[in-house]
C-alpha cells in the first residue's frame, strides 16, 4: 500500500544568496523525499522563499528601492541554486504569492473565529527619533536569560524565545536610540492555551524528533510560553484581514511557517489529491516530515504545531522534526557582518552537486555542530567517490572494454551478495526513514566497500585465465552490485546513480528502490570516468 508522505522544507529569507548552512540542513528533506518517491509513495514536498520582514523593509530603505525588488531578486536566485543543487520540490513557493496571501488571511480569520486570536492595548516600543513604533526585529537589547545580544523576540545565543517586554537595554535598530514606551493596539495569538498539547507532543515523539529538537522543545515550554503578537506595524507582508488593522500586516512568523499548508494544498489540488483527508491526524498512512536547522526549532516544534491546532482542521501534527545544527566555515561561525559566509553558488563553480550532495550528508550537522572547508570536501570526493565508488565501478568495467569489446556475458550472482543486497534495502531504508542519514550513506558506502574487496578476492583477473565461467560470474555480481548500488545512492546522489544506469545501458529501467535482478547479456560502449580525482591546487 502506498503511503502518504509530507515534507515541509524550511522557507529560507529572501534577503542574501544560499550559504552552506542552508544547503547542509535544507539537503535532508529533497533525500527523504527522493527515497520515498523510488517506493513509488505519494509524495507532497514543499517550500518556498520567506519574502516579508523587516530586514527587507530595512534594506529596502537604504538602497531607495521596494521591499518587492529584493525579495523577488533572491526568490528567484534560490529558485535556480535549488535546480542546480538536484533538489526536487513538488513546488518552490514564496509568501509572496497570491494562493498563499489568500490561504493565510482565511487562515488567520479561522483562528479569530476559533477564538485563539485576540485584541490587547498594551505599551510598545517606540523610537521618538524614527516616529514609529518598533516591531521586535526592529529593537535590540540583551537576552534577561542569558545576558546575550538578543532582538525583540529571539536570543541570538541561547535561541530563546522572547516578548520583546522581556528585553534588556532596548534601542532602536535603525537609529540606535533608546527606545520608549507607547500605547499601541496589535492581535495577539494564544500560544499559553497550547502548553499541554505541545508538551504531549515532545512526549509522544522522543524516538522520532532529533534530539536537539526535543532539548529545545522543552526549554521553551520550561522556560515559559508567552501570547505572541500576530499583526505588526509594517506596509510590506500580507493585509490583516479585520477591520481597523489596515494599517498592519500579519506577523512574519505566523504566516511564514502556514506556507506548509497554503503551498501543500496548492499541489495536492494539483494531483487530485483531497489534502484535509491526506493530512488528517487519523490518517494511518501518514508520515509529516519538517527539515530546518537549529535556529528553526522553536517555530517548528512550539508555533507552528499550535497554529495547526488552533486550526481545528484535525491536520496532523510533527511526525519527524528533522532539525540540524550549524555548520562552521573552517573553524569559525559563519556570519555575513563578518564576511565569512560561502554561498551554495560558489561551491558548485567548484564542485558537481553530487560531489556536495554526498559531502553534506557524510559531513552533515546532524547531532553537533559540524566544520566545512574546501580542502575537506576534496579530501572526501577523493577518498570516497574516486577511491571507493569510482574506484569499484571503473576498474570493473574498464577490464571488460579492454580485453573483451565491452561485452558482458551472463553468469551467476553469488547468493551471499544476493542477501547482502536484499538487506541493504532494508537497512537503508529504514535510516532514511528515521532521518538518519548519515547512518544511511555509511551503509551505502560499506556495501560498495564490500564491493571492492570482493572483487579483490576474487582476482578475475587471473579468473580470465584459468576458468572463465567463474570470471563471468564474478563480473556478474559485480555489475549487479553497480545496477543496486545506483537504486542505492539515487536519493543522495542522483546524478550518479543515471549515469551507472546510462552506461551499463539500462537506463530504461529507471530507479526503485527494491532489489533489482538483471538478466542476459550486456553490451557497453564505453566507460567514461564517473569521477574525476581533483588536485588540492
Amino acid at each position: 500500500m502506498k503511503r502518504d508522505i509530507f515534507i515541509g522544507g524550511a522557507w529560507p529569507y529572501a534577503n542574501y544568496y544560499l550559504h552552506v548552512g542552508h544547503l547542509a540542513a535544507l539537503l535532508p528533506g529533497d533525500i527523504i523525499a527522493k527515497y520515498y518517491r523510488e517506493n513509488n509513495d505519494n509524495v507532497i514536498y514543499v517550500s518556498g522563499s520567506d519574502c516579508h520582514g523587516t530586514p527587507i523593509t530595512e534594506r529596502a530603505k537604504k538602497e531607495g528601492i521596494k521591499p518587492e525588488e529584493i525579495a523577488t531578486h533572491y526568490h528567484q536566485e534560490f529558485a535556480k541554486t535549488f535546480a542546480a543543487l538536484g533538489f526536487e520540490y513538488d513546488k518552490y513557493s514564496a509568501t509572496m504569492d497570491e494562493h498563499h496571501k489568500k490561504l493565510v488571511q482565511e487562515y488567520f480569520l479561522r483562528l479569530l473565529n476559533n477564538g485563539y486570536i485576540y485584541e490587547k492595548e498594551e505599551p510598545q516600543d517606540y523610537c521618538q527619533h524614527c516616529q514609529t513604533f518598533l516591531s521586535d526585529r526592529e529593537i535590540v537589547g540583551v537576552c534577561p536569560h542569558c545576558g546575550g545580544k538578543s532582538t525583540g523576540d529571539q536570543c541570538e545565543e541561547c535561541l530563546a524565545t522572547l516578548n520583546s517586554n522581556e528585553v534588556l537595554d532596548k534601542h532602536c535598530k535603525t537609529c540606535g536610540e533608546k527606545t520608549t514606551m507607547k500605547n499601541n493596539k496589535h492581535l495577539y495569538f494564544k500560544l499559553t492555551h497550547f502548553k499541554d498539547v505541545l508538551q504531549n507532543l515532545i512526549n509522544n515523539n522522543k524516538d522520532t524528533w532529533r534530539k536537539n529538537a526535543l532539548g529545545e522543545a522543552q526549554k521553551f515550554i520550561d522556560m515559559g510560553l508567552v501570547d505572541r503578537a500576530c499583526t505588526r506595524e509594517l506596509d510590506w507582508g500580507i493585509e490583516v484581514p479585520v477591520e481597523g488593522y489596515e494599517d498592519k500586516r500579519i506577523y512574519v512568523w505566523i504566516e511564514a511557517v502556514l506556507g506548509y499548508l497554503t503551498v501543500g494544498k496548492e499541489v495536492a489540488e494539483e494531483k487530485g489529491i483531497d489534502f484535509d483527508t491526506f493530512m488528517n491526524k487519523d490518517n494511518k498512512n501518514l508520515r509529516t516530515y519538517y527539515v530546518h536547522g537549529k535556529d528553526n526549532i522553536p517555530f517548528h516544534t512550539t508555533i507552528y504545531p499550535a497554529l495547526v491546532e488552533g486550526l481545528e482542521l484535525s491536520y496532523r501534527l510533527p511526525d519527524y522534526i528533522i532539525s540540524s545544527a550549524y555548520v562552521n566555515l573552517n573553524d569559525e561561525k559563519m556570519s555575513k557582518s563578518k564576511g565569512n559566509l560561502i554561498t551554495a553558488n560558489e561551491l558548485l563553480e567548484i564542485f558537481d552537486r553530487d560531489t556536495l550532495r554526498f559531502y553534506f550528508t557524510f559531513n552533515g550537522p546532524e547531532t553537533k555542530d559540524t566544520n566545512c572547508s574546501v580542502e575537506e570536501i576534496i579530501q572526501c570526493h577523493n577518498k570516497f567517490l574516486v577511491g571507493i565508488l569510482g574506484n569499484f565501478v571503473n576498474r570493473n568495467l574498464s577490464f571488460i572494454m579492454k580485453k573483451f569489446e565491452g561485452n558482458i556475458k551472463e553468469g551467476t550472482i553469488d547468493e551471499n551478495i544476493k542477501e547482502l543486497t536484499k538487506k541493504e534495502y532494508i537497512t537503508i531504508g529504514n535510516y532514511i526513514e528515521k532521518g538518519e542519514l548519515k547512518n544511511a550513506l555509511n551503509s551505502l558506502i560499506d556495501y560498495i566497500s564490500i564491493g571492492n574487496k570482493y572483487y579483490d578476492e576474487k582476482q578475475p583477473w587471473n579468473q580470465v585465465k584459468e576458468n572463465i565461467e567463474e570470471f563471468n560470474n564474478t563480473t556478474y555480481t559485480c555489475v549487479y552490485m553497480m545496477v543496486n548500488m545506483a537504486n542505492l545512492m539515487a536519493p543522495f546522489m542522483n546524478d550518479t546513480a543515471k549515469k551507472i544506469k546510462e552506461i551499463l545501458k539500462l537506463e530504461a529501467s529507471g530507479l526503485s528502490w527494491k532489489e533489482e535482478i538483471i538478466k542476459g547479456d550486456l553490451k557497453l560502449e564505453s566507460v567514461p570516468l564517473l569521477f574525476q580525482k581533483i588536485d588540492n591546487k
